[in-house]
């Protein structure tokens, strides 16, 4: 906002004249202006009022004329023809442009009028460096002369500005070195065990409206954590499919009770209400995603960063094929890009390349199994049920369907029949 006194004129040629009437005056040395020159009738009309004849300007100028004391608002309105200069965004705390000093400015009396003339001026930018500073239409500085005049940037102020303004880089979770993992070469033995294998899906409440399926599936997180507390009270032991195949295959000790825990299809809510919980009671488990569903960004399934937090922290993430298609009554080329394609994406973006798949709805066939042992898995993961493993059907393996209903009385009750 430009602030001006009202009382003087708004004809840009009155203004000129008056100020070459006094520089004029100062350069003669002049204490009064009646007596060295009559300018009455040099002037122009005046159409403010401000002066009407020089007898009242009451001279020697030791104070400023009353009109000068008052200040009014002047709306500015920009012209057409002005343009932004190219500059940086101004900050919302852009520092205001100081009062105008004239250069004119001098000791004596008469040329402190001339600077009274100048400073009643005072600029308040709402938008700097956007449009000239106006006085009516007449400019009184450019944009360019405003340039001139502004302090310059401070580099550290400006810096500070970039960096609050740029971009963040999350940091990249720093995993540990996979250390290659061989497939135990089966020493021929025959063997069992007796290993619980706990099927969980959903781990949250229901929304409202749900439909049967997903009832089912959902396991609210604290039964989930009363789970965990009753199998931990039971004595069990969480283990993973790597231990469990070692064991078949090789005779490798277990402990006393062991027991897998795992999700299928990489719900979301795995990564915010399970995993936690898993960390908080020390145990593992395995999550079986479906990796095209996260290289889509379905907000309801992990994202990749969520899964390499969730491996970093002792889990183990594994395959769910591509799109949670039937592998069932498949040809091996279709097959092929469930299988291969699903462990290449996971071996990508998580550095590891898994060795166990789980079969999408259960469905799989000889052709199934025949794929997944050619491309290196190491066992197949059904939905039946069952809690003992054999080392001569490492891709039937057999689990325990773990539902919403399910309390930790009637878990225990699983974990201890006799299948």
């Amino acid at each position: 906002m430009n602030e001006v006194s009202p009382a003087w004129p708004s004809n840009g040629a009155q203004l000129f004249a008056i100020i070459m009437l006094l520089l004029f005056l100062a350069g003669c040395g002049s204490s009064t202006v009646e007596s060295n020159l009559d300018v009455q009738e040099n002037l122009p009309t005046p159409t403010s009022g401000l002066l009407t004849s020089v007898s009242e300007v009451s001279l020697p100028l030791t104070t400023q004329p009353q009109p000068l004391a008052k200040t009014a608002t002047v709306t500015r309105r920009p012209r057409a023809t002005v343009t932004a200069l190219p500059t940086a965004t101004p900050s919302p705390t852009a520092t205001p442009v100081p009062r105008i000093e004239s250069p004119l400015a001098t000791p004596d009396s008469v040329a402190t009028l001339v600077n009274l003339l100048f400073t009643t001026v005072t600029l308040s930018i709402t938008e700097p460096l956007l449009m000239p500073v106006m006085v009516d239409a007449t400019p009184w500085i450019t944009a360019t002369a405003l340039v001139a005049i502004m302090p310059p940037l401070d580099a550290s102020e400006n810096s500070e500005d970039e960096a609050a303004t740029a971009t963040l880089t999350p940091t990249p979770i720093v995993l540990p070195t996979p250390t290659p993992t061989l497939e135990p070469t089966p020493d021929g033995d025959l063997r069992t065990a007796r290993v619980p294998i706990l099927m969980y899906h959903y781990l949250s409440v229901p929304p409202e409206g749900a439909d049967r399926y997903r009832l089912d599936l959902s396991v609210a997180p604290d039964l989930f954590a009363a789970h965990l507390d009753r199998i931990q009270a039971e004595g069990y032991t969480t283990i993973s499919f790597y231990e469990l195949v070692a064991h078949l295959t090789q005779g490798a000790p277990l402990p006393d009770k062991p027991i897998i825990l795992t999700f299928d299809d990489g719900y979301r809510d795995n990564y915010e209400n399970a995993f936690p919980l898993l960390v908080e009671h020390q145990m593992r488990a395995t999550f079986f995603v479906v990796t095209d569903f996260i290289d889509e960004a379905r907000p309801e399934y992990l994202a990749w960063d969520m899964a390499r937090e969730m491996l970093a922290a002792g889990m183990s993430i594994e395959s769910h094929g591509r799109n949670h298609a039937t592998l069932r009554k498949r040809d091996n080329d279709y097959l092929i890009w469930q299988i291969l394609g699903s462990l290449e994406t996971l071996e990508y973006e998580l550095g590891v390349r898994p060795r166990f798949i789980s079969y999408p709805a259960g469905e799989y066939d000889q052709a199934t199994i025949d794929i997944a042992r050619s491309a290196n898995y190491w066992a197949g993961i059904t939905t039946e049920q069952g809690v003992v493993q054999r080392s001569d059907e490492l891709f039937e393996l057999q689990r325990v369907r773990i539902r919403g209903t399910t309390t930790p009385d009637d878990l225990a009750a699983l974990l201890s029949a006799e299948w």
